[in-house]
C-alpha cells in the first residue's frame, strides 16, 4: 500500500485563531488527513495564537517550538516577534520573524512531498519558497490577497522604493511556485495580468461546512446581553481592519440618531487594527445605544452571534482592488440562512445578485446601507427568502467536502508532475 503523501503547510494563522485563513486551512487539512484514498498527512507550521492584539492566548507560550495535534493535524508553533494587528513596521518585523523561524524549523522535519504556503502574509509565501528550495520539494503558493497592492489600497503604505522592492519580490515568489492556488476568479485575473501563466493557476474557493454551520434559534444569553429590547440587528462579524471601511456603520447610525430612531441596532463583532478607533467614533458621536463594538470573541460563539442577527453586513472599502475579492463572510452568513447586505463591488456583488441571497449596496454609502436594512426590517418574508436561497444555493455550490477533494487532487498532481520532471 502506498504511503500517505507528506504535506508541509506554512501559515501565519491557525485555530484557535478564528480568522478566515485559520478557518480555511483547518477545514481542508482535517479532511485531508482522513481521506480513505490518497490521504495527505499534514503538518502545519504556524505561530503561537495571538491575533489581533499580539498577546498570546491562554494555554500557549511564544516559544522556539511547541507541538500539538489538532483533529489529526500535526501543528508546530514557532517563535515570532509579536505585534498587534496595527501599524506597518512592527507587523513586517512580525512577518519576517515568522519566515525565519518557520524556515529553520522545517529543516528538522522529514522532507515533505509538497510544501504549501498561504498569503496574505507575503513573507509566509517567501517562507514557502525558501523551504521548497532547502528541502527540494515542489511548492504550491496559495494567494488569498494580492500583497503589497492591498496594503497600498488601504493606505497602510505609500508607493515608493519599499513598495517597488516588495513588488519585485512578489513576482519572484510567483515564479518560484510550481502551482498557484487562489480563492477566486478575480485573483486569477490579477495574477495573469502580472504575468503568471494561466495554466499554472488553480481556483479553490472558500466553502461552507453544512454540518458545522447550521441555522439555530437565537441564543438567549446573547440576546439578553446585546439586544434586550428586541430591535432589528444588523451584524458585521469579522476582522475590524482598515480594509473593512466600517465608518459606514457610524454614518448609518448617525442617520438613525438624527431621525430619533431606536428600532435598529448594529453589532460589530471582532477585533483588528481599527477596532479601538471605531469604538472611539461611536462614543464621540453618542451612538452607544445604536452601535455595539464587542471586541474579539471566541470562535465557537460566531454561530451564536449569527443566530441573533436579522441580517449580516459584508463590507469593504470602495477601491478597484476589492472588486476581485470574494469574502468568506458571505459563506458563513449564507450557511446560517442570514440575508446579506453586501457593500463590495465586482465578483462578490455578481454572486449575490445571481443567487439572490442578499441586497447589494455601494461601498461606503451609509444611506444605501440604512435603506437596505429598512427594506429587510419591513419584510420578514423577504429576509426568509434571501436567507433560504443563500443556504440552498451557496452551500451546494461551495460545499467544503468537494472543495477539499479538489484541492487534494491538485496537491497529488503537483507531486506527480514534480517527480516526472526529475526523470
Amino acid at each position: 500500500m502506498a504511503r500517505d503523501l507528506r504535506l508541509l503547510f506554512l501559515s501565519h494563522y491557525f485555530p484557535p485563531e478564528g480568522n478566515a485563513p485559520a478557518t480555511r486551512i483547518h477545514a481542508f487539512a482535517r479532511r485531508w488527513v482522513k481521506r480513505p484514498e490518497g490521504a495527505i498527512a499534514t503538518t502545519v507550521i504556524t505561530c503561537a495564537p495571538n491575533v489581533p492584539d499580539g498577546k498570546v492566548y491562554d494555554g500557549y507560550r511564544n516559544r522556539l517550538s511547541q507541538r500539538e495535534t489538532v483533529d489529526g493535524i500535526d501543528v508546530i508553533r514557532v517563535w515570532t516577534w509579536l505585534a498587534p494587528n496595527a501599524g506597518t513596521a512592527k507587523r513586517i518585523v512580525n512577518f519576517v520573524s515568522y519566515m525565519v523561524s518557520a524556515t529553520i524549523r522545517s529543516l528538522f522535519l522529514r522532507r515533505p512531498d509538497v510544501v504549501i504556503a498561504t498569503s496574505p502574509q507575503f513573507f509566509c509565501g517567501w517562507a514557502g519558497v525558501l523551504v521548497s528550495w532547502l528541502r527540494w520539494s515542489p511548492f504550491i503558493l496559495e494567494i488569498r490577497d494580492i500583497w503589497p497592492e492591498s496594503i497600498v489600497a488601504v493606505g497602510a503604505m505609500r508607493k515608493g522604493r519599499a513598495v517597488r522592492l516588495l513588488e519585485w519580490l512578489e513576482l519572484r515568489m510567483y515564479a518560484s511556485a510550481n502551482r498557484i492556488v487562489t480563492v477566486g476568479e478575480g485573483y486569477r485575473r490579477q495574477l495573469v495580468a502580472k504575468g503568471v501563466p494561466e495554466d499554472r493557476i488553480s481556483i479553490v474557493t472558500n466553502g461552507i461546512d453544512r454540518e458545522r454551520l447550521r441555522p439555530t434559534p437565537p441564543d438567549p444569553s446573547l440576546l439578553a446581553r446585546y439586544n434586550p429590547d428586541g430591535r432589528f440587528v444588523c451584524s458585521y462579524i469579522g476582522t475590524v481592519g482598515m480594509a473593512a471601511g466600517l465608518e459606514v456603520v457610524v454614518g448609518a447610525a448617525e442617520r438613525l440618531k438624527r431621525d430619533g430612531r431606536r428600532d435598529v441596532r448594529f453589532l460589530v463583532v471582532g477585533d483588528g487594527a481599527t477596532r479601538e478607533s471605531l469604538a472611539g467614533q461611536v462614543v464621540a458621536a453618542g451612538l452607544g445605544d445604536l452601535v455595539t463594538v464587542t471586541g474579539r470573541q471566541p470562535k465557537e460563539l460566531m454561530n451564536a452571534f449569527l443566530s441573533i442577527s436579522d441580517c449580516c453586513l459584508v463590507h469593504l472599502r470602495k477601491t478597484d482592488l476589492f472588486e476581485t475579492v470574494l469574502p468568506s463572510k458571505i459563506f458563513e452568513a449564507a450557511a446560517l440562512e442570514r440575508p446579506i447586505v453586501l457593500g463590495v463591488g465586482g465578483f462578490a456583488a455578481d454572486l449575490i445578485r445571481e443567487t439572490g441571497c442578499g441586497i447589494c449596496i455601494e461601498p461606503e454609502n451609509d444611506a444605501e446601507l440604512l435603506a437596505a436594512i429598512d427594506r429587510l426590517r419591513a419584510d420578514p418574508s423577504l429576509r426568509a427568502d434571501l436567507g433560504g436561497r443563500g443556504r440552498e444555493i451557496l452551500s451546494r455550490r461551495y460545499d467544503i467536502d468537494r472543495l477539499a477533494d479538489d484541492y487534494a487532487t491538485i496537491v497529488h498532481r503537483v507531486r506527480a508532475d514534480w517527480i516526472a520532471g526529475r526523470r
